[in-house]
């Protein structure tokens, strides 16, 4: 006999209104929710209260974090979720109890495999069984939303088959309805609550409602192959869409082993650690190229296939970085880089963590007691685990508020993160993001990553070659860099009217190294009249060695194999012809000229100013020396006078 799931709440995405007006009518249902979710939750605050009362809050914290999430798994998958959610709110929830919710697990028992296969029937219009050639007889895994069953399609590909909760929509909705009410009475009535809950709530609800469609599903996947299976070792698998609706999500099946799975991996003759890094390269692919990234990559969504490739699974849970939010992200890096702690807090502002009313003579501080510790040792070496706590301590203590999509970015790579140091303990993930970070900067043609090229390169008016030559040998390391394409990027940047200060600050700098290159192959007498250090001074300033610093560079451009010796040729001409690079020929030469004509007249007068002081010195010494004496020689008089003469030593 068929069963007839309840469906009561026909939506087709998460709408508050409509919820709203459909619960206004229920007072008795949404009373009974209200209290067995208010009850437990109210029970643990009064033990949190008494903690804090008793002055043991710090004590207590780890065991009041793993009762919040014991009780979100007993209230069923909508806290699930948002107990997952708010582990990545620093803006809400203090380090500890992150840490803590993001242990809950999405995993619940299965439901009766006859309301699952009617769920097929309605969805696809025949019986499971004439649909699939075979179908598993219990589901082989279950979680909040669904579970999954392996099938096998009349044409003989494997497949898995996900098949929807029975009134998952239904009660998802209550419980956003009772939350709602809480969230928002919680706001009016305690004023230490910064965020607007009400709207974190229904952008969570949103994406619940997203991950309940399959369909949206089947499109997520679709559109996540499209952008990154090109990538060498990155395999999605195919969406069957003949046998895929609302409910039911029918999906290549994918052998594999979990990415975790260290001796499984090891036996079939794959390197765990290259694996990783082919996950983290495709992340910032996701964050920083296209911005449609996977906000779910653990363990259980990420196979190692038995050819090598990192297959993802999953894609209920996608979210999309807008264009300048990705470019903020990369200036942001770059000022990290660079110490500038007081334009980091202005990227919080322009990224959403902070209002533009805020004040940050305080904040900037607190970034600088973060990251200064940590970029002592170097960027590459950074735990990004590690500054994202002491970041959400930060945020916490002040006016932050983390938008949407940053929170699920965190998730992202912490999660990511964890699987790396799983598989290596000394694994920096940062160690793999900068190489791509530095490629994108040198190569991106974008406005925004031209000034952040500027603003890396240049401080306080001098140019860092250090910085240059670190950007090139880190972007050699990542898979996309293109020495030609980054070569014709990087000038055509330089010779346009937005590099117009670039060319004037190297100009400076090569004037600068002709200057000390040419005076250090003069005769010591000939380098004095050029005024320039000797070669081994201490005191010689930075910029005197431009040329070693070029040279150092040319280094590097060598070591590239896709570029030979003759494709310079062609390269190097192009830029010659440039009117741009021949104007800097003709500011080199100008400065040039004017910085000897210069020393030359300057020579001139003080040669005119030595010898009157020698003439005056001389008709001095002649007066006194006494007649009677005899020849009594005056040389010593005379240099001496010489020597002194306008405060000089000649």
């Amino acid at each position: 006999m068929p069963i007839a799931p309840s469906s009561g709440l026909q939506l087709d995405r998460y709408d508050a209104e409509a919820i709203a007006d459909r619960y206004r009518r229920m007072p008795l249902r949404v009373w009974w929710r209200g209290l067995g979710i208010f009850i437990p939750m109210f029970m643990l605050y009064l033990r949190m209260w008494w903690d804090a009362k008793m002055g043991r809050s710090a004590q207590m914290a780890q065991k009041r974090a793993q009762e919040i999430r014991q009780l979100l798994t007993k209230l069923g998958p909508a806290f699930i979720k948002i107990g997952q959610a708010l582990s990545t709110r620093p803006d809400i929830l203090p380090p500890v109890y992150m840490n803590e919710l993001a242990q809950l697990q999405d995993q619940l028992p299965a439901f009766p495999n006859e309301i699952a296969f009617q769920f097929i029937r309605e969805e696809l219009g025949a019986d499971p069984l004439e649909i699939y050639a075979e179908i598993s007889p219990n589901a082989i895994a279950a979680a909040s939303l669904g579970q999954v069953y392996k099938g096998k399609l009349h044409t003989g590909e494997k497949v898995a088959i996900k098949v929807q909760r029975p009134d998952i929509a239904e009660g998802i909705a209550l419980d956003m309805y009772v939350l709602r009410g809480l969230a928002a009475w919680a706001k009016q009535n305690f004023k230490f609550i910064r965020s607007n809950l009400v709207g974190i709530l229904d952008q969570f609800a949103s994406r619940i409602f997203e991950e309940m469609d399959y369909i949206h599903e089947g499109q997520n996947a679709e559109k996540f192959a499209r952008f990154y299976s090109q990538q060498p070792g990155i395999y999605v698998p195919l969406i069957y869409w003949q046998f895929t609706a609302k409910r039911v999500l029918t999906m290549e099946w994918v052998d594999g082993v979990k990415l975790t799975d260290l001796d499984r991996i090891g036996s079939l003759g794959f390197d765990s650690r290259e694996i990783i890094g082919v996950g983290v390269e495709c992340s910032l692919r996701q964050l920083l190229d296209r911005g449609f990234f996977h906000a779910d990559p653990h363990p259980g969504n990420l196979l190692v296939m038995n050819d090598g490739k990192l297959a993802y699974l999953d894609f209920g849970m996608m979210s999309h970085v807008e264009a300048d939010q990705r470019y903020g992200l990369i200036e942001s890096i770059v000022h990290l880089v660079n110490r500038d702690y007081e334009a980091l807090a202005r990227d919080y502002v322009r990224l959403g963590f902070l209002d533009p009313g805020v004040d940050l003579d305080g904040i900037s501080p607190a970034l600088a007691k973060v990251f200064n510790e940590s970029l002592d040792v170097g960027v590459a070496q950074m735990s990004f685990k590690n500054i994202t706590d002491q970041l959400s301590q930060i945020m916490y203590d002040y006016p932050f508020e983390v938008p949407a999509y940053y929170a699920l970015i965190i998730r992202s790579l912490v999660t990511l993160e964890g699987i790396a140091l799983a598989v290596d303990p000394s694994f920096k993930v940062l160690s793999l993001a900068y190489p791509y970070v530095a490629n994108r900067i040198l190569t991106d043609r974008s406005p925004e990553l031209r000034n952040a090229l500027k603003d890396l390169l240049f401080s306080d008016g001098a140019f860092r070659w250090t910085r240059l030559e670190n950007l090139l040998r880190n972007a050699k390391s990542n898979q996309d860099y293109n020495l030609r394409e980054t070569i014709d990027q990087v000038t055509d940047f330089l010779l346009s009217d937005r590099g117009e200060y670039m060319r004037d600050r190297l100009v400076d700098e090569l004037v600068k190294g002709i200057e000390v290159a040419t005076a250090q192959r003069l005769p010591k007498s000939f380098r004095k009249m050029a005024n320039t250090k000797e070669p081994g001074n201490a005191s010689q300033p930075a910029t005197d060695t431009s040329f070693d610093r070029l040279a150092a560079i040319w280094s590097i451009l060598q070591q590239d194999r896709q570029l030979q010796p003759l494709d310079i040729v062609p390269i190097a001409g192009r830029i010659l012809m440039k009117p741009e690079t021949q104007e800097m020929g003709r500011n080199v030469l100008s400065q040039l000229a004017q910085r000897a004509l210069a020393r030359i007249i300057r020579e001139m007068v003080l040669r005119d100013e030595r010898e009157a002081a020698s003439k005056s010195a001389s008709k001095t010494s002649a007066r006194s020396i006494p007649l009677a004496t005899g020849a009594a020689n005056p040389a010593p008089v005379g240099k001496h006078l010489s020597r002194q003469v306008n405060g000089r030593s000649w």
